[in-house]
């Protein structure tokens, strides 16, 4: 017997709380508290392997200060709805992934504590530079 894969909207929705409850610098065990159930539980939604039932998926979106709407953005397969007014489909997939690493979270924190626009510009053309020469390497 062949164990199931998580479907790609729970492991999206469940990417998204980890990526919002590191945002908030929240603990699994802490979100777990504030929703009365465990850790474990909370590491089984955030790797989609549990489905996130609406009403609990509401509370999450209460503790962690955000809406509902914000565990679909860029989900996998919806209808191409309009973002932010620029009538954008929303956050490639890669967006959302670099996002939920620890490393992507510490970036971006960083980045958006710069408040010189040329100083953040110089950042992105340096990042883009690495990149390229990697890019570049055989």
């Amino acid at each position: 017997m062949t164990k199931k894969s998580p479907n790609p909207i729970d492991k999206h929705v469940g990417s998204r709380v980890r990526m919002r409850r590191m945002m908030v610098s929240m603990s699994q065990e802490k979100l777990g508290e504030s929703l009365g159930i465990t850790f474990q539980q909370i590491q089984k939604y955030e790797k989609g392997t549990n489905r996130i039932g609406a009403s609990r998926l509401q509370h999450i979106s209460n503790v962690l200060g955000v809406p509902v709407s914000f565990f679909f953005d860029g989900a996998p397969g919806g209808a191409a709805l309009p973002h932010g007014g620029f009538g954008e489909e929303g956050s490639p997939t890669y967006v959302s992934d670099f996002l939920s690493t620890s490393e992507g979270l510490a970036l971006t924190r960083a980045f958006t504590r710069i408040t010189d626009a040329k100083v953040r510009r110089r950042v992105v053309d340096l990042v883009e530079a690495i990149a390229g020469e990697e890019a570049a390497e055989p």
